[in-house]
């Protein structure tokens, strides 16, 4: 057992190298071992999942022997994936080598690697192929998109299945692709409930770290993320709170005739982007304009329930916002 204890304890550098410009040194053989390597950690979790204190142990050491995102013994059943994931993304792997991870991802039903990374991974690789190693950010995303549904879908009947895997593997990604990744998951399966579980672990890994949402509500434009708002209640709850939270912290300036930040660390946008973000919320539909107007008039009365320009932050957004709203219904007026 202490054996393969050692062997386990791979796993994390093995990931780390896949991701790091050493892989520049790779040939077809070492990726041939590789991918072997990771089929006999798929072995290891297939034959101990079911032995607690086994798997228990495995666990442990791989919490031990981590340098980066957690792992558990879950990702021994997947690091398949997040290998073949981490090679395609690395622009360091020669072609060769490249070539090579293609052709064993698009083995087909021959591959006896399980259904479920075969299932991915070509349809990554095929993306790979058509695009000719030089993805735009569009393809990209929507591949990578169809990659994470399909696998939540298969978690779908295994409660908090998706929890353990889905965090280290948008964490390979840049932040902002990592993003535009789960904005185009949640556009894809859609809103209410029709979107049922699969979309839950995707709004988990948004909403529940307050960084993370704030870093995502910086980084996508206000249109994405009014159509979001739209289809999921409880990101436009919890978007419009931020965007409180950053018209807090302006300032109206009497010699420049405009509000501006108090601070620079405090205020994420500048007064044009909070009234575009609060502008395109209300050009959605019905419900999503109410709850938007009715949260601006919550703050302005908070504030003192001003009507004169330049006495209260939301006061100048809630009039911007209607003038908007006049002019689109009123084109010609």
């Amino acid at each position: 057992m202490e054996a393969v204890l050692g062997q386990v304890s791979e796993l994390p550098a093995l990931l780390a190298v896949s991701r790091s410009s050493l892989v520049r040194d790779w040939d077809p053989p070492t990726l041939d071992r590789a991918l072997e390597w990771t089929r006999y950690f798929q072995l290891l979790h297939d034959r101990f999942r079911g032995r607690p204190r086994l798997r228990d142990a495995l666990g442990r050491r791989l919490r031990r022997c981590q340098t980066g995102s957690p792992l558990s013994f879950r990702h021994l059943g997947g690091c398949s994936e997040l290998l073949g994931l981490a090679l395609l993304e690395n622009r360091s792997l020669p072609p060769a080598a490249c070539r090579r991870l293609l052709q064993r991802l698009l083995q087909g039903e021959a591959d006896p690697e399980p259904v479920r990374l075969a299932l991915l991974a070509r349809r990554k690789a095929a993306s790979c192929l058509l695009e000719g190693f030089s993805l735009s950010p569009g393809p990209r995303v929507c591949t990578e998109a169809d990659l994470l549904l399909c696998r939540l879908k298969e978690d779908e009947l295994e409660a908090g299945a998706a929890l353990s895997w889905l965090g280290p593997v948008l964490e390979q990604l840049p932040q902002p692709r990592a993003f535009a990744v789960v904005a185009e998951a949640l556009l894809r399966q859609g809103g209410g409930a029709e979107a049922g579980s699969v979309a839950d672990p995707l709004l988990s890994w948004l909403l529940d770290d307050l960084h993370r949402f704030s870093a995502c509500c910086l980084l996508l434009p206000g249109t994405l993320l009014a159509t979001l708002a739209d289809r999921f209640a409880q990101l436009s709850r919890r978007y419009l709170d931020l965007l409180a939270e950053w018209g807090s912290h302006f300032l109206y300036d009497p010699l420049q005739g405009r509000w501006v930040k108090s601070s620079s660390e405090e205020a994420k946008l500048s007064w044009e982007e909070l009234r575009e973000r609060f502008g395109c919320l209300c050009q959605g539909s019905l419900q999503l304009r109410e709850q938007t107007q009715s949260a601006l008039k919550l703050l302005k009365a908070r504030d003192g329930d001003f009507e004169v320009c330049g006495l209260s932050v939301w006061t100048d957004l809630l009039l911007e916002v209607e003038k908007d709203l006049r002019k689109k219904q009123s084109p010609n007026v």
